[in-house]
Formats: C-alpha cells, structure tokens, sequence
C-alpha cells in the first residue's frame, strides 16, 4: 500500500508583517468573497459612514494607502474607526486625515490581505458577511481564516491604470488595437473560445522570463497579443460553482515558448507578493460583469497548458500557488486531450496538496499522486478555437453566496 508522511495544517492566529498593498494606488477594495462590491465613503463629510456597494470606481471608492493611514478624495479623508471604540462591531467613517498621527486612522495591509487596526488587534469587518449595497463596515477582533475580513485590491476593467505594480515591465491599459508586439499585462478567461495564456513576449524560458509574461488571447480587440491559428491542439475550459479553468495542449513555441521547455507556474503573488508576471491582471464574465480574479494559478510548457481563477471564500485555496513545480496536472487534474475543444460544467476539484485533514508540502517525500478530476458535466464541443473578434456585451451578475457571518455587537 502506497503511504506517504505529511504535514499537518496548523491553525495560526499570528498576522503577516506590517506593510502596504502591491497594487499601485489609488485601489478599489472589495471583499474577498469577490462579487464587484467596493469599500465606499457614503460622501466626503467627517463623519461620513463607511458602506459596501457595488463598484463604479467613483471618488468615494478610489483608496490610498499612505502613512499608515488608508485615505480617499485626494488623501484628505481617512478611515477612521469612531470614537476610536475598540468594542466588536464598532462602525467605520471617514474623517479629516490627521496631521499628527490619529491612532483611530492607523492601519495596516497584511500579507493575507487584511486590514488591521494598529496596535489594537481589530480587523475591518464585513458585518455579518453581507454584501448588500448600503451594509455599514464594523471593526471586529482579528480571527484567522475569517473571510468577512479579507479585503482584496484591484481595478475595474473599464478604467485600469496604466501600470498596476512598481517593476513592471508592460501595460493593463491596453486599449482595443490587437498587436503581435502588444506589452499587454492584463488577460482574461471567459470560455473555450475566448481566454488568454501568459507567455514571454519573446523567446524566452518561462523560468527566465516569468516576471514579464504577456497575454496572449483567442481573441481579438483588447489590445493583447492574439493566439496564431492552429497553436491550440485541444482545450476544456469548465465552470464549476468556485472557479473557471482552462486547460489544454499545443504547440506553444507559437508563442515564444521554446522547444523542449518544461514550462513553469504564474500567479498574482510570486515570491515577493509582486506576482508573475508583475502587474498581471486578471479579468472575466462568468461570476458577473468584468469582474477581476484576485486569485489565479497559471502553468504553460512547450506543449501543455492550464489556466485556473478563483472566487468566493476558498479563492486562494482553490487557487493554491505553492506547488510550483508539480505542473499542470497535479494541480489542476482535468481533460488534456488533443483534437477536443469543449466547454462543460464541472464540480470543484479538491484543493491542491489537501488530504483529509493534513496537507502535503512540495518536497517532503514521497509525493502523493494527483487528486481525480472532479465530475463534469453537460459539455459541449466546438470544431476548433481560432482567433477572433472579442464580444462587447458582458453577461449580468452571477449571485453570490456570501461566507458565514462574523456577529455584530
């Protein structure tokens, strides 16, 4: 019988190193359940309350983070916890940004993207974990694991800032002119016949060039790099209840990958939290409109490819990024035949390395065999995907399911 030691998971409470977001601001924060809600100051008085509503990218949504303070209309209004309350379930507003370093303004981004209150170990906290437009934001006791206070970065689709991180090398404003030398760092996965892969912008290794990768699309129109015709040998994109995933073979020198390259891993943390490549962005239509994937995992080779992203509150979970040199069907266990271009809907995966109650770490030996592919369903086949015109009508909002809620006082 086949056995295999592991390491247990271990419930830690301990918050991630003080720092500040990767993602250029000014930045959208929404929830980690990722249903296009933002953090909004109901106007720009003092005093104003701090709700959720969905994203417009307006002035009371465009957030800052700078002196340890988390500011908005033109950094002269600061979250602010009122009264400086440290009781659970105390509401936040904005106010006038302290030249003298308010305590109830300090606030500090975590490594597991969570706001925290400086020194009084309170988290910002999505009361009762609802999303609904006009639902005001509480402090709450910091707790590992809770959903209701993850807090992701990001931009709309619609107006993305030229470069999103510091070191980057290409663009996410990519507007609409389609080019083969294209520096387009924002990709998208919408279908069997409409998603993009990173690859280097020229021949390249993906372990040398890991930092620059550009998208490359099945279609056209969104100022990206364009997949040539007859590259994808076969594709199975699925859509289950907490992700989209494509994956697939081809010949991918097609796309700057060399011969013989076994390829490498791509997702929006690399090893510094800058992500590879850099300022790679996300996007998609399948949960709601536009709506940007803050979780992804990504593997491209010579020949093989698999394209993962995640929502809901087991995002970064089932879009586990650690295994980065297990390859496509370890992680993502699912249909890799030449000659099939299908589209299906499917049942989650079990998430990468997890085994009943224990995890595998990449490593540790012996390694345990790949999970089967979760069930699918109702697929349906297309002759081939080839290149072309990207659609400008976007599908309406998926609901959302929101996590547990976190009480309030």
């Amino acid at each position: 019988m086949f056995s295999f030691s592991f390491v247990s998971l271990a419930l830690c409470a301990v918050l991630a190193s003080a720092q500040t977001p990767p993602e250029i601001s000014p930045v959208l924060l929404e929830p980690g359940n990722n249903a296009g809600k933002c953090l909004t100051a109901a106007s720009n008085s003092d005093g104003a309350a701090v709700t959720i509503q969905t994203c417009t990218g307006a002035s009371s949504q465009q957030w800052s983070f700078s002196g340890g303070s988390v500011k908005l209309f033109g950094n002269s209004k600061c979250l602010d916890v009122t009264n400086g309350s440290t009781k659970d379930g105390t509401k936040l507003q904005i106010w006038t940004c302290s030249t003298n370093g308010n305590p109830n303004q300090q606030f500090w981004y975590t490594g597991d993207k969570r706001l925290s209150w400086t020194n009084h170990g309170k988290c910002v906290d999505l009361t009762d974990g609802n999303q609904s437009n006009g639902n005001r934001i509480q402090v709450w006791s910091c707790g590992n694991g809770n959903a209701n206070q993850v807090w992701n970065t990001g931009y709309l689709a619609s107006a993305l800032p030229s470069k999103s991180e510091n070191g980057q090398t290409g663009t996410n404003a990519c507007g609409t002119s389609s080019s083969q030398s294209s520096q387009c760092q924002t990709a998208w996965i919408n279908g069997v016949d409409d998603f993009c892969l990173w690859a280097p912008p020229s021949v390249g290794t993906i372990g040398d060039t890991e930092r620059e990768e550009v998208a490359w699309c099945t279609r056209s129109g969104r100022g990206t790099r364009v997949i040539p015709d007859g590259t994808l040998k076969g594709v199975h994109f699925v859509k289950t209840p907490d992700y989209v995933q494509v994956t697939g073979v081809g010949d991918f020198t097609k796309i700057n990958v060399p011969r013989g390259d076994a390829g490498g891993e791509l997702d929006p943390h690399g090893a510094d939290g800058n992500g590879n490549p850099i300022g790679g962005l996300v996007f998609g239509n399948s949960f709601g409109n536009q709506l940007q994937y803050h979780e992804w995992t990504s593997f491209i080779s010579d020949t093989e490819f698999c394209f993962r992203a995640c929502v809901g509150p087991n995002a970064a979970r089932n879009c586990q990024h650690i295994y980065d040199e297990m390859g496509c069907f370890w992680n993502m266990p699912a249909n890799y035949d030449a000659g099939t271009f299908e589209s299906c809907q499917g049942d989650d995966d079990l998430p990468m390395g997890v085994y009943g109650t224990s995890t595998w770490f990449q490593g540790v030996n012996p390694t345990p065999p790949a999970h089967p592919a979760a069930k699918s369903s109702n697929c349906a086949r297309i002759p081939t995907v080839s290149a072309k015109p990207a659609q400008k009508k976007r599908d309406a909002f998926t609901t959302f399911y929101a996590p547990g809620p976190t009480p309030t006082a």
